[in-house]
């Protein structure tokens, strides 16, 4: 590696308002995988059935209150009322239907029983119910997981060179444009990642998360893929015959709505996890498994922290540890930290504030003026 052994921190970036902005270390690191494991508390890779099973049913047991709610108080409401209700009913079914989502990604990766059968069955239900085909999203994800840093293998938010950016951006550049890009990606960039793959990893070919025949898949998971589009069809169709009996207004009310919610929750919380200034992203020449699964971010939601099961903040110790269930990461968080030293990020800027920021510095990615590593860092100058 090119940058092996040198363990000085680059120096932070020029007016860097926090000193969440100062560049990580970019070296390979002086501890090793093992040594980051031997840190973390035995039982936290422990996996319960019981436990795991118990945020399933606690999660849809307020998603069903919540439905309660609003089909016998919301929903008789009057006008201006109704409108003003059905929003905070979208908002706050969207927040408790995301940590269902978390649960199926945990699912995904095998942290939520020892059993592959059970994770499946229930990942499959859970995934499908909110419109995601299980399978074809556990393969890419995996992979994700597998080359995260890499500018040449990563499967999601995969940043773009300066070269490779749109002509367009330049007219996006201020708070306007920032703005509309956001508001886009926020309720567009899932299904569109899905469909098309924008954002993702380049692929001769149609990339498509619902094509099992598709660059993204194997042949040995074709078949699997085919049981996702099956599973979100059956909702699909199901939906259908909602909308035929109590109106598609009706579904768009008590699920369409919370689902956007979810959708944008998706796309934010995967963007400020893999997007910051001070995260660098390296090609082949540099790139390591280490080193790239910490270039990422843990953040701080709030209270949704718990709503989203710890997803948000700690996200560092996933990428670590993806089969450890997450009920457990907060301890290994902790654990870790002290062997991570710099090379751990936490950033605890409003989540609101950050994401234009982010929108702002983070526009393209290059590596230093006169460095001829391969160690890329985020820019903003067009």
């Amino acid at each position: 590696m090119g940058a092996g052994g040198r363990m000085s921190a680059p120096p932070p970036r020029k007016n860097a308002e926090t000193d969440n902005l100062k560049r990580v270390p970019f070296s390979k690191p002086p501890f090793s995988l093992g040594q980051i494991k031997k840190a973390i508390p035995p039982h936290c890779f422990q996996r319960s059935v019981i436990r795991s099973f118990s945020y399933v049913f606690y999660d849809l047991t307020i998603a069903f209150l919540l439905y309660y709610i609003a089909s016998n108080y919301i929903q008789p409401l009057s006008q201006p009322f109704s409108f003003l209700a059905w929003p905070v009913y979208w908002f706050v079914q969207g927040c408790v239907l995301t940590g269902v989502w978390v649960i199926a990604h945990e699912c995904g990766h095998h942290a939520f029983s020892d059993y592959q059968w059970l994770d499946d069955t229930v990942g499959l239900i859970l995934h499908s119910a909110l419109l995601v085909p299980y399978f074809s999203w556990k393969y890419s994800h995996r992979r994700h997981h597998s080359n995260t840093g890499s500018i040449e293998r990563d499967e999601v938010f995969v940043p773009k060179q300066k070269s490779a950016i749109g002509w367009y951006s330049k007219y996006l550049n201020n708070p306007p444009g920032r703005f509309l890009t956001l508001t886009i990606q926020l309720t567009l960039g899932w299904p569109l990642y899905l469909a098309f793959n924008v954002s993702g990893r380049h692929y001769e070919g149609f990339a498509c998360h619902y094509h099992p025949y598709g660059p993204i898949f194997s042949d040995r998971e074709r078949l699997q893929i085919f049981l996702s589009d099956a599973g979100v069809l059956a909702v699909v169709y199901g939906l259908y015959r909602l909308a035929v009996a109590k109106g598609l207004a009706w579904v768009v009310c008590y699920y369409g709505g919370p689902l956007m919610v979810v959708n944008g929750f998706l796309v934010l919380i995967t963007y400020l996890q893999h997007t910051h200034p001070s995260l660098p992203h390296y090609d082949s020449s540099e790139w390591d498994w280490l080193r790239g699964a910490l270039a990422t971010v843990d953040r701080d939601y709030g209270i949704l922290n718990k709503v989203f099961h710890n997803i948000t903040d700690t996200h560092v110790a996933h990428h670590l540890f993806s089969t450890m269930p997450h009920y457990h990461a907060m301890e290994a968080t902790k654990a870790i930290k002290p062997i991570l030293g710099d090379y751990y990020q936490l950033d605890r800027t409003p989540v609101f504030k950050a994401m234009f920021r982010e929108a702002k510095e983070c526009i393209y990615i290059q590596r230093d003026e006169g460095d001829q590593k391969g160690v890329f860092w985020y820019n903003n100058k067009l």
